[in-house]
């Protein structure tokens, strides 16, 4: 089974699970281990990223590409608490947020990184012309940033208010100036202020990342100096996941994310283990007008159909965890378990009697029509998620056939899941698939609002009840304002707009190497080499 990598906020704000213990720091060694300078770090890569410009992907194996590229303005150490990043303080309200850059921080090319930049990056990515897939994500729509060059300080204003305005502005990738004025650089290059530069791309194979010497500005505390710091990274994409389980126990790999059956051999080793809890079981329909999906009945029959414990123990492989939200625990900052009692139960019989009610009559072959039409689903889902998520949309076909519906399967890949699911070019009905967002405000936009190509409400949702708890939750500064993110999300549960139904516990193992989690992936600042 392949790693959890297909919408994503891209960041996350992810605990890493156990990552606590002992902090490298500057030393030698670190819980006994020794460290090794000027290493090669390779890790394995699911799939291709396509893309890197960090302002159109929605991916999150780009993501994870760009961050040894880019910094933030903020980021979250893996207790998930905020810490500098290129700002050296920020505050704010649910309409402003003000930030101070830190001071040195030069990009790839030697250019100094001015607020002016960073103010550019977010008045790109807020205006709605651009058709940046990060407005509402991490920039609300409309919001605007002015610099002040002197003080390196930047403030953002935002049109409507937003409950984490400091934080989601504070997360947004930071492009420098030559790549704001040529993103076609950006595609499968970069130009930003990270710890690396991009020496290398072999589309479909690997990317090769060269150590900046002059980088010292890393999340919060971190030390240029400290030991252990790879002089060169590789992420070599490898789509099969026992080949890269393999590749870790000859040593040829350092890192690699394994979801599947191959995490038991690996963990019987003990080889080094960092662990997030993600989304993983998802299913969404497509509410288009004159698609199954567009009927709340029809929605709530197919899911009464499946058994939603069985399917996410079978996509899961076993190690999964029933999904308590949107947002993984962990991750967000609110706590409150919006699924629990808001999900119809398992009941085959209620669900064709309640497509018998709203005019679905079995015909020929047991599939049921209405108006000359047949009940046909075509299931979409990803194949870079393995064996365990196949196995599921089998289960998932078996069950609706058995509810009269005449079912397809659609594998598709982790770059068409962006362009043809999330941008409107693959016909589908129901898709399971994913969306790894670290704030509840983060799914504004894939929940509510347009679809492709003005937006990324890809199954064309709309739920008034939805958008009012959002309009109410997003006057509310921070955690105050969980209760009405609760209700948000309860409205999409209430009318099976989208149904969670099992996170995947997603570990990540390192061999010759140790690292840390933070914004739900890997920190590159915090790779260290093995002697």
């Amino acid at each position: 089974m392949r790693s959890v990598r297909t919408i994503a906020a891209v960041s996350g704000l992810a605990l890493a699970l156990g990552a606590c213990g002992s902090d490298p720091g500057s030393g030698g060694s670190a819980g006994g281990q020794q460290f090794a300078d000027g290493k090669t770090f390779t890790m394995a890569l699911g799939a291709d990223p396509g893309s890197l410009d960090p302002h159109f992907t929605s991916l999150s194996v780009a993501a994870l590409v760009d961050r040894f590229m880019y910094d933030s303005l903020v980021n979250s150490d893996p207790g998930g608490n905020q810490v500098a990043g290129l700002a050296q303080t920020w505050q704010g309200t649910t309409t402003s947020a003000t930030y101070v850059l830190r001071k040195g921080v030069t990009c790839a090319n030697g250019s100094p990184l001015t607020a002016s930049v960073v103010a550019d990056n977010i008045n790109f990515v807020g205006d709605p012309k651009n058709g940046s897939s990060r407005i509402g994500v991490w920039v609300p729509p409309g919001a605007t940033a002015k610099a002040d060059d002197a003080t390196g300080t930047v403030t953002v204003t935002s049109p409507a208010p937003a409950s984490f305005l400091v934080r989601t502005v504070g997360g947004l990738p930071i492009v420098c100036d030559k790549g704001m004025k040529d993103r076609g650089i950006l595609k499968q290059g970069g130009d930003g202020t990270g710890m690396f530069t991009l020496t290398e791309v072999v589309a479909n194979d690997h990317y090769t990342f060269t150590r900046r010497k002059d980088y010292a500005w890393g999340p919060g505390d971190f030390k240029a100096d400290q030991r252990g710091l790879p002089d060169t990274v590789v992420l070599k994409v490898v789509a099969n996941e026992s080949t890269a389980a393999n590749l870790l126990l000859s040593k040829q790999a350092n890192a690699a994310q394994i979801v599947g059956p191959d995490r038991q051999r690996l963990q019987a080793v003990k080889l080094f283990e960092r662990q997030v809890e993600a989304p993983l079981g998802e299913l969404w329909f497509n509410h288009k007008s004159g698609l199954p999906g567009s009927d709340e009945q029809v929605r709530k029959a197919l899911v009464q159909a499946l058994d939603l414990g069985e399917l996410g123990n079978v996509v899961s492989s076993g190690n999964g965890k029933p999904a308590t939200g949107l947002v993984a625990p962990g991750i967000g900052p609110c706590k409150q378990n919006t699924v629990e009692g808001n999900l119809p139960a398992h009941d085959l019989d209620a669900a064709k009697a309640a497509l018998d009610t709203a005019g679905w009559t079995v015909g020929a072959g047991g599939v049921r029509t209405k108006d000359g039409r047949k009940l046909t689903v075509a299931i979409a889902y990803p194949t870079s998620l393995g064996s365990g998520m196949q196995a599921g949309v089998e289960l998932a076909q078996k069950a609706w056939k058995g509810l009269g519906a005449e079912v397809t399967a659609k594998p598709v890949t982790d770059a068409e899941v962006g362009t043809a699911i999330v941008g409107g070019q693959l016909p589908w009905d129901a898709t399971i698939l994913p969306l790894g967002q670290p704030l509840p405000s983060g799914l504004v936009p894939y929940l509510s609002g347009p679809s492709a190509p003005q937006g990324v409400n890809f199954s064309g949702i709309d739920n008034p009840d939805y958008v009012a708890a959002v309009t109410e939750a997003s006057a509310i500064a921070g955690t105050d304002g969980c209760e009405k993110w609760a209700a948000a999300e309860k409205a999409i549960f209430e009318h099976l707009d989208l149904v969670p139904f099992v996170n995947s516990t997603v570990p990540t193992f390192g061999q010759g190497a140790q690292f840390e989690f933070g914004d739900g992936a890997l920190v590159p600042q915090s790779i260290r080499m093995l002697a």
